[in-house]
Formats: C-alpha cells, sequence, structure tokens
C-alpha cells in the first residue's frame, strides 16, 4: 500500500483510517451506543435533580426513594422522546423500510437504525438495574418482565439487525411514557384534582390507544401480509416476532382496561363537582 509521502498528508491518511476501520466499525459504534444511552440515563437523572430541587418547593419534602422515583421517571421521559422520534422517522419518513426498496423488508437496517436500538438498550439496561436495586418501589414482576422482554428484542434486533420494522414499530409504544410520567408527578404534587390532571387522563387514553392498541393490530396486520419474508428469518427472529408483541399487547390491553376505568372515575368526579 503506497503511503503520502506529505506529512500533513500522512496524518490526514492515518485520521481518516482510524475513523473508518475503528470508530465508524459496525462493533465499535453499537458499544459506544449502548455507552451513549447508559450516559444518557444518568445525566437525564441528575438534570431532574437538580431542575426538581429548583423549581419545585415539594421536592425536598420528598422520601427518598420518591426522589429516587421522580428522578427515574424524568430519565425515562427523556428516552421515551428520543426513541419515539427516532422510530417515527426510522419507520414512516426514512424510507428505509419503504415497499419500493428490493429485498425483503424483514433484513433492512442501518448505522443508524443499529445506533439508535443501542441508546435504547443502554436505557433498559440502566432502568432495570435500577428496578431490581430499588425492587420493588419502582416496579413489580411486570416491568421487569416487560424490560426484559424489550431488552432480549432490542439486542437482538441490534445485531443481528432482523426484524427491526417491527421493533421499531413496538417501540413507538413509548410515545404514551410522558404522559404516564407527567400523571404520576401531578399525583405526587397534589394537582390531583387540576384541570391538568383531567387533561392528561385523556391525552393518556387517546395516546395508548393509537400507539399501543391500533399500531398493534396493524403491526399484526403487516406480519400477516408479509408472512413469506417473515419466514425467511432465524428461527429465534421468528420466536420472537410472534411472541414479543402478541404477549405486549395483551399487557396493554389490560393497562388500557385500568386507564379506561380511571378517566371513567375522573369524570364522573368532575361532573358530580
Amino acid at each position: 500500500m503506497d503511503f503520502p509521502a506529505d506529512p500533513i498528508m500522512m496524518y490526514k491518511y492515518k485520521a481518516e483510517l482510524l475513523l473508518k476501520e475503528y470508530l465508524l466499525a459496525d462493533s465499535y459504534v453499537l458499544y459506544a451506543a449502548v455507552l451513549g444511552g447508559i450516559l444518557m440515563c444518568k445525566l437525564s437523572y441528575d438534570i431532574t435533580y437538580i431542575i426538581s430541587s429548583i423549581y419545585f418547593k415539594g421536592y425536598a419534602s420528598l422520601t427518598n426513594i420518591r426522589k429516587i422515583e421522580w428522578n427515574n421517571r424524568g430519565m425515562s421521559t427523556v428516552h421515551a422522546i428520543f426513541i419515539t422520534i427516532m422510530s417515527v422517522y426510522l419507520v414512516f419518513f426514512s424510507g428505509l423500510f419503504s415497499d419500493k426498496l428490493d429485498g425483503p423488508v424483514t433484513f433492512r437496517s442501518s448505522h443508524l437504525s443499529n445506533f439508535t436500538l443501542g441508546v435504547s438498550v443502554g436505557y433498559f439496561i440502566a432502568d432495570l438495574a435500577m428496578i431490581f436495586w430499588f425492587y420493588p418501589s419502582l416496579g413489580g414482576m411486570e416491568y421487569v418482565f416487560h424490560h426484559i422482554l424489550s431488552l432480549v428484542c432490542a439486542v437482538y434486533a441490534m445485531i443481528s439487525g432482523e426484524g427491526q420494522l417491527y421493533t421499531y414499530m413496538v417501540l413507538i409504544s413509548e410515545t404514551t411514557t410522558p404522559g404516564i410520567n407527567l400523571r404520576w408527578f401531578l399525583d405526587v404534587a397534589g394537582r390531583k384534582n387540576s384541570k391538568a390532571y383531567l387533561v392528561n387522563g385523556i391525552a393518556m387514553f387517546v395516546t395508548w390507544l393509537v400507539a399501543r392498541i391500533i399500531l398493534f393490530i396493524y403491526l399484526f396486520y403487516h406480519i400477516l401480509m408479509n408472512y413469506d419474508q417473515v419466514k425467511q428469518m432465524n428461527s429465534f427472529a421468528c420466536l420472537l416476532i410472534s411472541v414479543a408483541p402478541s404477549i405486549l399487547f395483551v399487557m396493554n390491553v389490560m393497562w388500557f382496561s385500568k386507564i379506561l376505568r380511571g378517566l371513567r372515575k375522573t369524570l364522573a368526579k368532575r361532573h358530580v363537582e
């Protein structure tokens, strides 16, 4: 291999080689993405603590475990906003999963889609670690099961590049997380009877219906219509696509029924008042 004679060109060549062979190598990008997701969690947790300490007077009076959950929910909100924006872009606007492209949609991936999954993997690892460490204060076994299932699916899709369309369609359901967390914040802040609490309940109902019920039904329809492409994937991938969305859909329906009952109760109370 011929190297540039000019020292400046030599350094430039070495820098480009380093960038190409190491920093942009798939494995290093994935490691960096996972680490970035964990660091994002730490940063958003600390920022939530700082902002809440300054602008929310009642924060100081919360118990230690309440403060931890408060900060944890701030962390999960940041991830939810990030993954919702990226998932909607990749599924509907990037063209990566367009019907106009050749080849099975089940095998399509990109550096951006892999990196985004890596960030989510980092989040699920960090959040799951906190759930285990403070168990059961941050969530019971249903949260543990949900996170483990989501983590397995995200890791496999990231490493193999298979089934990323369906993984991102499921991750769009994270759009409901900010509303759930806001409702908890309002409750803890003693704003359960406020107009904001009522509006939040209605918004939660709508977003949950769209992102966790209707979108999942479309996901099942898409899998059925493209089953000839789905069955070309690895057996484990086929198992994940068959089982994971089905389990999550059942959990979504169960939680949706609770949201519906809560909204009815709130509306009935408002009507009486």
